[in-house]
């Protein structure tokens, strides 16, 4: 397979053409990034993670709605990550919260369910021609139906840089085709989860493995709804011994299940909710 160039950040990244049903896309390939992530490494200026889409309100005049969808910005490309469920509530969040589309220069998908890509129609009216990072065993419809709405399909297998800070985890082995995104900070590696469908302590585990670091960070959807006392209390000391200080559960995780987050983790949980932003430093 010919290897080609394609500029998605500041610096050269490699993809490798990969082809799905006779139709060819490109492969994110790591050029460098994993290997600058080292003890030290990380952003250098902070960054602010909206809460665009959420089954929880934060601020009032946004819509919450079974879904997820966040914003990232202060990294030198502008990030959404997944789009949420219904296209009105999306669309209407975004212009309530006052995104401006014209900066999100990368979609990054993390599973292929509608909870996570319903808004993808909205989105496209009103940004196309950019990049959609998506794990590698996505449906072929869903890849033509990215062309369709005029941005580039990238498919992610392995862990890879997507920007200077910024990884895809790499899509994880499970019969859910699912990856999250991983930045890295000083203070350790701050992990942005979907839905968690290949289990959130395998995940963080295989992160912490890949990247060589501490997982200093975790928020997002767990997947979690129907765990036992007993089984969160396993997940969530597990999560405790990988690094993981600081939380943040919503979506998918389950309200019971977040309320023991709460309790668990103290004053280093935050809620999510839509319209809330994270700063991160």
């Amino acid at each position: 397979m010919n290897k080609i160039k394609f500029s998605v950040l500041l610096l050269l990244l490699l993809f490798q053409s990969c082809s799905s049903s006779g139709q060819v896309y490109d492969q994110l390939e790591d050029f460098k990034g994993i290997k600058s992530v080292t003890a030290e490494s990380g952003i250098t200026s902070p960054v602010t993670i909206t809460v665009l889409y959420d089954n929880y309100v934060c601020v009032k005049g946004t819509k919450a709605d079974w879904g997820y969808s966040v914003v990232i910005e202060g990294l030198d490309k502008g990030i959404l990550f997944d789009t949420g469920t219904r296209q009105d509530v999306f669309e209407s969040n975004f212009k309530e919260i006052g995104i401006d589309p014209s900066k999100i220069d990368i979609l990054v998908i993390s599973h292929e369910h509608g909870d996570h890509t319903g808004g993808i129609p909205s989105f496209v009216k009103m940004r196309t021609a950019i990049p959609v990072i998506i794990p590698h065993s996505f449906s072929s419809s869903f890849k033509k139906q990215m062309t369709g709405y005029e941005l580039h399909p990238i498919l992610a297998d392995a862990p890879a840089e997507i920007c200077d800070h910024l990884f895809t985890s790499g899509e994880f082995d499970y019969k859910i085709a699912e990856q999250t995104l991983v930045l890295d900070t000083k203070k350790g590696l701050v992990v942005l989860t979907g839905c968690s469908h290949p289990g959130i302590v395998e995940m963080l585990s295989k992160i912490k493995t890949d990247f060589n670091k501490n997982i200093y960070m975790v928020f997002g959807g767990f997947h979690l709804m129907n765990k036992s006392d007993s089984e969160m209390n396993e997940i969530i000391s597990a999560m405790k011994d990988l690094g993981n200080v600081k939380c943040g559960a919503t979506h998918c995780t389950g309200d019971k299940q977040i309320e023991m987050f709460k309790v668990a983790f103290g004053d280093d949980y935050f809620g999510l909710g839509t319209g809330n932003k994270i700063r991160i430093e």
